[in-house]
């Protein structure tokens, strides 16, 4: 099992990924979101300078915001700091977009997005769409290392919908989904990934990497869900949960989808978002205050036991650990923090002492 370590992206944070490289984390990623935090590649940037063993890159870096040889060529900059160290995240955008009021990338604009980037950093030509014009682009002066793809720059997909699961299988490396997906949903999964590789020739590697993004809280003996303390370090994560769960529903009505966990505090979220100061037309720049970065207090009465338990990790370390290894059986390769900003630290201290060091 490997370790990662995200972060809020801000841009005095960067110590973030040489702390975690220190506790011996595997792997440190910065997510990228426009509206909420500052610039991940920036932030990766100094990291890389900054670093020496542990691997960067996005979680992740957003398809619609950035066009594919742009995004190419972010990541590719990054490896010219850090050879051999760098990792490409890619997503559609559910939070990027909805803090802006928009809706993600659609699968089919994301699997030719996908495309067009492993083409790039594989150093291939490509044909290129742009406002109605087909172009053949590559990278130009690779001799020069402005930027360097001399080493594989592997690229994992957020990919939760049969359409981005196939063209996760087609062009990606790897995938990243919740921690509490379950059994019957990683296989189907899966299968649809190994369905969109044979749609172009490939089979999905036996080191086809597969990351679940979580956040975790160890316990202190006889420590409940409930304590302050808990929710103060995965109540962000909790409450993202929440706020994903609201804007799908609201998007397509399909109360089935609601997860069991909040299914109790359902009925009071969505009163307490519909009473919000802010107009309906543009209520999405509120619903995602402190979005994976702190807990508003309006929000904490719906970190609840519960929740946490089917979000997050938390329990005495030898229950996380045993939780672990069952992901690890069912073949996750990967778990990722994302604590509260205010918290990180302590958070990823905790877990690389009395979790990591012992696993």
């Amino acid at each position: 099992m490997k370790f990662g370590a995200m972060f809020a992206t801000h841009i005095s944070d960067w110590q973030i990924v040489r702390l975690a490289e220190d506790l011996g984390y595997d792997h440190a990623w910065v997510p990228d979101s426009q509206m909420i935090w500052s610039d991940c590649y920036a932030v990766l940037a100094l990291a890389a300078v900054n670093t020496s063993r542990i691997k960067i890159g996005t979680g992740v870096s957003i398809a619609p915001t950035r066009i594919a040889p742009v995004t190419a060529h972010s990541i590719a900059s990054i490896a010219a700091l850090a050879p051999g160290r760098v990792f490409l995240g890619l997503g559609t955008g559910h939070t990027a977009m909805r803090t802006m009021g928009m809706n993600p990338m659609k699968p089919k604009a994301f699997r030719e997005y996908l495309r067009v980037v492993r083409a790039l950093l594989h150093g291939e030509e490509v044909e290129y769409t742009l406002n109605g014009e087909t172009r053949t682009i590559r990278f130009m002066h690779l001799e020069r290392k402005f930027v360097d793809i001399t080493q594989p720059i592997p690229i994992w997909v957020a990919a939760n919908g049969p359409g981005a699961l196939r063209a996760a299988g087609a062009y990606g490396d790897g995938r990243i989904s919740a921690l509490n997906e379950p059994p019957a949903m990683v296989h189907q999964s899966f299968e649809l990934m190994r369905a969109g590789a044979a749609e172009v020739g490939r089979t999905l590697s036996g080191d086809f990497h597969t990351a679940a993004l979580t956040t975790a809280v160890v316990l202190g003996p006889g420590e409940k869900l409930s304590s302050e303390r808990v929710i103060d370090q995965c109540g962000s994560q909790v409450a993202a949960a929440l706020h994903y769960c609201y804007e799908n529903w609201k998007l397509t009505g399909d109360e089935a989808a609601i997860p069991p966990a909040i299914r109790n505090t359902w009925e009071a979220y969505c009163a307490y978002v519909e009473k919000m100061a802010t107009p309906e037309h543009k209520r999405y720049l509120q619903i995602h205050e402190g979005h994976c970065s702190w807990v508003v207090p309006e929000e904490r009465r719906f970190i609840t036991p519960e929740a946490i338990e089917t979000f997050i990790m938390a329990g005495e370390p030898e229950q996380i650990i045993e939780r672990l290894r069952a992901a690890e059986a069912a073949g996750l390769r990967e778990v990722t923090l994302l604590p509260p900003m205010d918290h990180a630290r302590r958070v990823f201290r905790d877990f690389a002492t009395h979790v990591i060091a012992r696993y």
